[in-house]
């Protein structure tokens, strides 16, 4: 396993909020540091698809809950060394911002942020069916340098719960940002 790694992780107000908190977790448990940033929609939709509350995840080693109101906060200066940072959820609300350099709050701000210094910076939208601006503000923002992985399951690993699902798509996010990890089958032929 690579330890001592720095990222951000944003949940946006979209379903799926599993695959983050997850993200996090293992992150966390890999001996990285994670600056975790919630927007309220992506708040309140975790307590309704999972009962739990944001705040439960600082309490995880190496965790830093930051405000998204903060545009204060260290993971808004390019100075801030990070090795990356995960949208997951996206929002289609963020794909937007990222998609045109907004910057309003702290998560959009640290998207940025990743773009210009040229780090990871990986946007898992959770929609369907997308309609053309989605589209198109995914071209956008890759185009500026993210990584678009629509949250989207994989089934050759012979999955038998949900966890197994949520556990291979982060397995994909972790080796964009080049964290080892055997969370879920690889596909071998």
């Amino acid at each position: 396993m690579t330890e001592g790694k720095r990222f951000v992780v944003a949940l946006t107000g979209a379903s799926g909020t599993l695959y983050g908190t997850r993200l996090v977790e293992v992150l966390s448990r890999g001996g990285h540091e994670v600056f975790l940033i919630f927007s309220q929609p992506a708040a309140q939709v975790m307590r309704l698809e999972t009962g739990q509350d944001p705040a439960g995840l600082v309490d995880l080693p190496g965790v830093a809950l930051l405000d998204e109101d903060n545009i204060a906060a260290p993971v808004a200066s390019g100075s801030f060394h990070t090795d990356g940072m995960a949208v997951v959820p996206c929002s289609m609300r963020t794909l937007t911002a990222v998609a045109t350099g907004q910057a309003a709050n702290l998560i959009q701000r640290a998207a940025d942020v990743t773009l210009k210094e040229r780090r990871t910076l990986i946007l898992a939208p959770r929609e369907t069916p997308l309609n053309r601006i989605h589209i198109q503000n995914m071209l956008a923002a890759h185009d500026a340098g993210a990584l678009i992985m629509p949250a989207m399951p994989a089934f050759y690993g012979n999955p038998q719960k949900i966890g197994d699902l949520v556990d291979a798509f982060v397995s994909r996010i972790l080796d964009k940002l080049g964290i080892e990890n055997d969370l879920a089958p690889r596909w071998d032929g």
